[in-house]
């Protein structure tokens, strides 16, 4: 039996990395999980790995920067399930990598719309969904990003400090309504995002000397925080940000 038996999360995001092991922790703790990703292969895996270990899974195809998109992932949710207890927002682009004054104006859009004004459109349609049943818990995937700058990556850290922000105004907002709302903020994390900068020695090398502890995180050491934050065990949290960063943001 796990804790989430009978509940339902939605994944964003869920094609591969922190997504694709967020859905399959949810799933070990009983939950049944809607995956979605605009990655149509890489989900359908995700929820096959999920059925293999005995978990309930669906697939939605899901462009989080289109707010319809965003209103027929919850819509389908409820369809399949009958409900909506959890939802990790983690769907993100890294987008491009240029200095402010060099950063193109379509990059700049898009990675807006997808970091930020996607967890937004997702948050508008999750709500309403749990306040149906009483409530629920909401974990917006920022980054360390999200507290401190990075050089040559003007929209994704304007994106993911945005989110933050975003977390914390909503968490009060439902903070009496039964939902809280937290944000993860992850260093770099071992996913198809940064596979580039890993397979160069040297700038893999740079990476893990930002990182205290000596080494890039991995999926499941997210995932775990996402869990947690979704449980019982975090029933006083709301409006957080748990930095998941092997020590990054102490320097």
């Amino acid at each position: 039996m796990g804790e989430f038996d009978g509940r339902v999360a939605i994944v964003t995001g869920a094609a591969s990395g922190i997504g694709r092991a967020t859905a399959e922790a949810f799933a070990r703790e009983g939950a049944a999980v809607t995956v979605s990703d605009v990655a149509v292969e890489g989900g359908e895996e995700t929820v096959r790995l999920v059925q293999a270990a005995g978990g309930t899974a669906v697939f939605v195809r899901t462009d989080v920067s289109r707010p319809e998109d965003c209103e027929a992932l919850t819509a389908a949710t409820l369809e399949r399930f009958g409900r909506l207890d959890f939802a990790c927002n983690n769907a993100g682009i890294a987008g491009e990598q240029a200095p402010t004054a060099d950063y193109g104006l379509d990059a700049w859009r898009h990675v807006l719309e997808v970091n930020l004004s996607g967890p937004f459109y997702c948050m508008k349609y999750q709500i309403p969904a749990m306040l149906r049943t009483g409530g629920g818990a909401i974990v917006n995937m920022a980054s360390i990003l999200g507290r401190v700058g990075f050089e040559g990556a003007p929209a994704y850290v304007a994106s993911k400090h945005g989110l933050v922000g975003l977390t914390s105004n909503t968490a009060l907002e439902y903070a009496d309504k039964g939902i809280r709302v937290n944000c993860i903020g992850p260093a770099f994390i071992s996913t198809p995002m940064i596979a580039g900068l890993e397979n160069d020695p040297t700038t893999d090398a740079a990476l893990i000397a930002r990182h205290p502890m000596g080494r890039i995180g991995q999926p499941q050491e997210v995932a775990d925080v996402v869990v947690f934050l979704c449980s019982s065990r975090a029933s006083f949290i709301t409006g957080a940000f748990y930095a998941v960063d092997g020590g990054y943001l102490s320097r």
